[in-house]
C-alpha cells in the first residue's frame, strides 16, 4: 500500500485516540488537519489499512465498526453502558484447548480474543465494586 499524506494523518489521529473510535470520530479529528478530506476517504483508508494488517477492526454491539491501531494480541474491556472500548494494559492468558478433545479436533481454531465487560469509571460513577460473573 502506498504511503500517502491522508493515510499518514489518519493513522496518526487513530493512534492518538484511546477509545477505539469509529470512522466518524477519526474523520472529525483528521478534518481539523485536512479540512477538505471526506468521510468516504477516511472510511476507505481505514478499511485499506485493515486489509493490509496495519490496524484492526472491532465490531461494537451497535454494529458500528471501531478501529484499533494496536495489531499485537491484546484484550479489551467494553463498557456495557456507553460502549467505550479500552485496551487492558496487562497480559491476559487464555486457557489452552486440549488438542485431543473431539470438539477441538473437528474444528480449525484460528484464534481467540477474550473480552471483559462492565462499567467504565465514568459510567460506574465512582462505584469501585469489581464484581465478576
Amino acid at each position: 500500500m502506498r504511503k500517502t499524506e491522508q493515510r499518514t494523518v489518519i493513522l496518526e489521529e487513530l493512534r492518538l485516540c484511546r477509545n477505539h473510535p469509529g470512522a466518524g470520530e477519526v474523520y472529525l479529528r483528521v478534518r481539523e488537519r485536512m479540512p477538505r478530506i471526506s468521510l468516504a476517504t477516511v472510511y476507505r483508508n481505514l478499511e485499506l489499512m485493515v486489509a493490509e494488517g496495519i490496524i484492526r477492526r472491532l465490531a461494537a454491539r451497535s454494529g458500528q465498526k471501531r478501529y484499533d491501531p494496536v495489531v499485537e494480541r491484546h484484550c479489551h474491556f467494553r463498557c456495557s453502558a456507553c460502549g467505550r472500548i479500552e485496551d487492558i494494559p496487562f497480559p491476559v492468558e487464555l486457557p489452552r484447548l486440549d488438542p485431543s478433545h473431539p470438539w477441538v479436533k473437528e474444528r480449525r481454531v484460528q484464534g481467540a480474543r477474550p473480552e471483559y465487560y462492565g462499567l467504565c469509571p465514568d459510567c460506574a460513577g465512582g462505584d469501585s465494586n469489581n464484581e465478576t460473573e
